[in-house]
């Protein structure tokens, strides 16, 4: 059974005290108790791992006995995902952290649905950093995702004019995304356009070639996932 992950800042020494929120969550929330392994990690790649050797509701204390750091990945993924309704943002957050997207930023698309104003906003972003941060936990990454502020058309469009590899989905598409070059360096960003599609203004913004992601159509929460798996497993995880 593999060993459950928690976020610590601190990492140095042979005993590491967990505290705060993740102690709690650890002793109280999973039950860790004497003797079970955890790992520690500051989420920018360097881990710690032992066995507790104390618990109580107040956190829990490691002895460390195996420690390393893991380089960042290359190239990097960022994922511009238009802001989903529901409990569909949820799901979206939690699998693109999962198959290893590096970065996620919310898009207030045309046909998004969503009424920005500074208080949404604010609380918009925190809940998809609080489900980017969980979601790194549970799949034991060592490197967290991070979640950039809810981004508006201009900035999808800059953020593909600086890309290695830009690639932005539409159903009506002619290139195949597994017929794309991909880089060894840089950022490889992937729009993920609303429901109601990608409007023909942003497009025309975008300067990048459509890619057809294959002959179906997918969910605005799940296409996401399937573009970055078909070109991860063509890149990182080969």
């Amino acid at each position: 059974m593999s060993v459950a992950v928690f976020f610590s800042e601190d990492l140095g020494g042979d005993e590491l005290t967990l505290g705060g929120a993740e102690g709690r969550h650890a002793a109280v929330v999973r039950r860790i108790g004497p003797g079970e392994r955890i790992r520690l990690t500051d989420g920018r790649g360097v881990w710690a791992e032992g066995a507790v050797t104390t618990a109580s509701k107040a956190g829990v204390t490691v002895a460390v006995d195996n420690r390393g750091v893991v380089a960042a990945a290359s190239p990097r993924l960022v994922v511009v995902q238009a802001l989903p309704k529901g409990e569909r943002a949820e799901l979206a957050v939690e699998m693109l952290t999962e198959v290893g997207a590096d970065v996620i930023v919310p898009w207030n698309a045309e046909r998004s649905q969503f009424r920005s104003n500074p208080e949404r906003a604010a609380k918009t972003y925190a809940k998809w950093q609080a489900w980017a941060f969980e979601a790194s936990k549970q799949s034991r990454r060592s490197w967290f995702a991070t979640v950039e502020p809810i981004a508006s058309t201009p900035d999808v469009a800059r953020l593909l004019s600086a890309a290695a590899l830009p690639v932005v989905l539409h159903e009506e598409a002619k290139t195949p995304i597994a017929s794309l070059e991909l880089p060894t360096e840089g950022d490889i960003v992937i729009v993920i356009g609303p429901e109601g599609g990608i409007a023909p203004a942003e497009l025309a913004t975008f300067t990048a070639e459509p890619i057809r992601l294959g002959d179906t159509v997918l969910r605005t929460s799940t296409a996401g996932v399937a573009a970055a798996a078909a070109l991860l497993s063509r890149s990182r995880w080969s």
